[in-house]
């Protein structure tokens, strides 16, 4: 009977929970993946299909196996992975790096390890999800400041040096790209606001490692080898492989490393990254060049120009640096059906809508890619522009 209760209950729930994601909009779908003009992946580059990204790929699978078969403290630890953290280093200018199985898993892994009741983590408004859940599950203290806003983030600072009772270790968590407007930090500022409080900066590289002609936002800012700057990246986006890392300077690099190694959960405690895709990444990288990013920012600035140019987009389009654009949509109900019909005529587009969006407002997220022809996207903008008013009218 208890059984049948608890059975009973759990059904109740569940059907209780869609209900409500139904009312408020809320209800997502795991699409696949089709032959569609792509505006809505993070491969911005257009690796993850490239002849010598799935060659190395395919080259470690049948040397190497299909998983790492142990956690980096075990067994798991592959030449690929050191040779993936040195290539990472080099790349970005910093000096160490430590790999983990994903994105989600190196911030998790990095906040847990800096949190504890000593801590203080103060996130930007707009900061990801697994930011907010790595400052939550770290034991830390934790704040919000209003987003790019430095003054806010200053009175936070400022507000905790004064306390009665302060937090000795605070930590400032931004993106240097942020996903859904797409506009970037005020990187320089942040660290130098930092260095006057003794806070860590730890700045999140997701949208930005490989999309900037400096490799990396962190090191195009000057702060590749700065002492209170923590990094981590996915490499998911712009090389098109998977999993994640954590990015060290200064003269306490190897230290951070070795304490991170020590103490991250989702790293001593996760199977390590599968050797595919960590040559993958490797191989991904090589070919992450200045020209490959320069035509990607040609495209983006084509979105840019392109949407803004049709006259019921006009100053509806986020001014963004990076490869990620937006259009602020009117309601979440236009923006879901203005990106259904975009994939019925064979174009994918993105579609965030509350409460995955950080200030309400539904957009349609169109992302840049290296590779594509500019005529071949100018048109498929069109399209959007036109299905956009479609939907309006």
């Amino acid at each position: 009977m208890t059984t049948l209760a608890t059975t009973a209950s759990w059904d109740a729930w569940l059907r209780t929970r869609s209900a409500v994601r139904t009312a408020r909009d809320m209800q997502r779908s795991d699409n696949s993946r089709h032959a569609l003009f792509d505006l809505a992946s993070n491969d911005y580059l257009g690796l993850s299909s490239h002849p010598r990204v799935r060659q190395a790929a395919i080259s470690a699978l049948n040397c190497l196996g299909t998983g790492a078969t142990a956690s980096r403290v075990a067994s798991g630890t592959w030449q690929i992975h050191r040779e993936l953290e040195a290539e990472l280093s080099r790349y970005t200018g910093r000096s160490q790096a430590l790999v983990f199985s994903s994105g989600y898993c190196a911030n998790l892994g990095l906040l847990g390890a800096l949190g504890g009741p000593g801590s203080l983590m103060l996130l930007d408004a707009h900061a990801h999800a697994s930011l907010i859940d790595g400052a939550r599950l770290s034991g830390a203290g934790t704040a919000r400041f209003e987003h790019n806003n430095l003054d806010d983030a200053r009175a936070k600072l400022h507000a905790n040096a004064q306390s009665p009772a302060p937090k000795p270790r605070v930590v400032v968590v931004v993106e240097s790209v942020y996903s859904v407007l797409g506009d970037a930090a005020p990187l320089q500022q942040l660290a130098e606001l930092c260095a006057q409080y003794n806070a860590l900066l730890l700045i999140d590289e997701a949208h930005s490692l490989a999309t900037v002609l400096a490799g990396s936002a962190v090191n195009a800012a000057g702060l590749a080898q700065a002492e209170n700057v923590l990094v981590t990246a996915t490499l998911s986006k712009a090389l098109g492989a998977q999993g994640g890392a954590v990015l060290f300077g200064g003269s306490r690099a190897e230290l951070w490393r070795e304490h991170l190694l020590n103490t991250a959960r989702t790293f001593i405690f996760d199977t390590a990254l599968a050797p595919a895709a960590a040559a993958a990444a490797h191989a991904a990288l090589e070919l992450a060049t200045g020209e490959r990013i320069a035509g990607l920012a040609a495209n983006a600035l084509m979105i840019r120009r392109v949407l803004n140019a049709e006259e019921n987009l006009a100053g509806r389009v986020e001014q963004a640096p990076g490869a990620v654009q937006s259009v602020r949509m009117k309601s979440p109900q236009q923006a879901l059906l203005a990106a259904a019909l975009l994939r019925e005529h064979g174009i994918a587009v993105s579609c965030f809508r509350p409460p995955s969006v950080p200030d309400g407002i539904s957009r349609l997220r169109l992302a840049a890619h290296a590779q594509q022809d500019p005529a071949e996207l100018a048109a498929a903008l069109k399209v959007v522009a036109r299905t956009i008013s479609d939907v309006e009218s």
